[in-house]
């Protein structure tokens, strides 16, 4: 039995509502989004078509006039009162959405019931050509990384096993070989979302720098590091603002980002050091891993991969709950002491709430005190040990936390 995933109860109910708006599906590689609309097409009645653009050239932008006129001719020789046109991977078009604008805007003139699902893995493209061309015409449903909760009940994966190897779908059954696991992750899912989904459809000068900056972020999750020290690195030529740019469009891909240090002001929060953060731990796994027997056993090791699943549980609910992630770091001010430090900061509505993670033995921590004094945070709490359980969280949303 196939599981089925929330977005797709609001998919169907959009579906069978009077035609109104182009349904968008838009979310990373691997995910799920061709499998829930096909579960979403089994449940509902209106005769439809399904279109891939994947190998359709990038120039041939008539393409989308053609399936479009191929589904009004079909409701005309059926007789149909109602038709669902989907197109998969519609963002490997050259300006798809100008030709999407003007066969939806001719079928909304002339009342014809024909409704539109586009799917798409570039989210960065999907959300320009969006904005650009078709505001005020589009839902967005994204659907993100698997959560702990979707990989426990669809998979069986228990707690650990969901830190190590992540939210992927598709690897799932092969944990037990780590290196079948790794390469699988790292050939059909990284290097597709890289090269295709990234490169191809953005101002990419240095491809192999942003591929370096890639695997070298995702080994570093969960860690503070300035880009002027990852420079030091890197094999390739660049400069700070070259790779502040590509972590934006890997941020916008979900599939890497560089958490701000919280600050009251804006300048501040952009001048710090990034905390780099996968959106799905399997990347930290392929890029930073030597096997879970041999991370799981390694304390200090096991504990950044601790921090980096919760700060990858953040990402995924901050999508939905309109709501930003920080970190907050207080330089010490002598040798002697150490540095002050709360390892996520979400803040929504105007409200924050701090929240440190521990994976080890019970110990005192001065960061939630010194930024509950500076910031006077909603809520702030700890995570893991001597705190609410790794597996309560990850199994929580964000209306739980703030």
């Amino acid at each position: 039995m196939e599981y089925i995933r929330k977005q797709f109860y609001t998919l169907k109910e959009r579906i069978l509502e009077e035609r109104k708006f182009i349904q968008v599906i838009a979310g990373p590689r691997q995910v799920g989004k061709t499998t829930l609309v096909g579960q979403v097409l089994s449940q509902v009645d209106i005769p439809h078509s399904m279109e891939v653009g994947d190998a359709v050239s990038p120039g041939d932008s008539d393409w989308i006039h053609r399936i479009w006129e191929a589904a009004r001719v079909t409701m005309a020789i059926r007789g149909l009162q109602e038709y669902l046109l989907v197109i998969d991977e519609v963002q490997k078009i050259d300006n798809w959405s100008e030709y999407v604008k003007r066969e939806w805007d001719a079928d909304t003139r002339n009342r014809l019931n024909l409704k539109v699902i586009l799917l798409g893995s570039s989210r960065l493209l999907l959300k320009k050509r969006l904005t650009e061309s078709l505001s005020g015409r589009f839902e967005l449903i994204r659907l993100g990384h698997w959560s702990y909760r979707e990989m426990h009940e669809a998979f069986g994966l228990a707690l650990e096993e969901y830190i190590y190897y992540g939210g992927y779908p598709g690897p799932a059954h092969i944990t037990n070989d780590w290196n079948r696991w790794r390469r699988y992750v790292k050939d059909s899912l990284v290097t597709p979302a890289i090269e295709k989904d990234v490169i191809m459809t953005s101002s990419i000068y240095k491809p192999a720098l942003m591929k370096q900056l890639f695997e070298l972020g995702c080994g570093y999750s969960a860690e503070i590091l300035s880009l002027t020290k990852l420079m030091g690195q890197l094999q390739d030529a660049g400069n700070v603002t070259t790779l502040a740019s590509y972590l934006g469009i890997l941020t916008q891909s979900a599939l890497l980002t560089g958490l701000q240090k919280y600050a009251r002001d804006d300048a501040r929060k952009r001048a710090s050091a990034p905390k780099y953060q996968v959106y799905n731990n399997a990347l930290l796994t392929a890029y930073r891993g030597h096997g879970f027997a041999a991370d799981r056993t390694d304390t200090r090791a096991w504990g950044r991969w601790v921090e980096s699943a919760v700060g990858a549980h953040l990402l995924g609910l901050a999508e939905d709950g309109d709501c930003r992630v920080f970190y907050w770091r207080e330089t010490a001010k002598s040798g002697k002491e150490k540095d002050t430090e709360v390892d996520f900061i979400i803040e929504r509505d105007g409200e924050l709430t701090a929240i440190e993670v521990k994976s080890g033995r019970r110990t005192m921590n001065s960061g939630l005190p010194a930024f509950t004094e500076a910031f006077h945070p909603k809520r702030t709490f700890v995570v893991g040990t001597g705190g609410i359980s790794l597996e309560t969280f990850l199994s929580g949303d964000i209306e739980s936390f703030t």
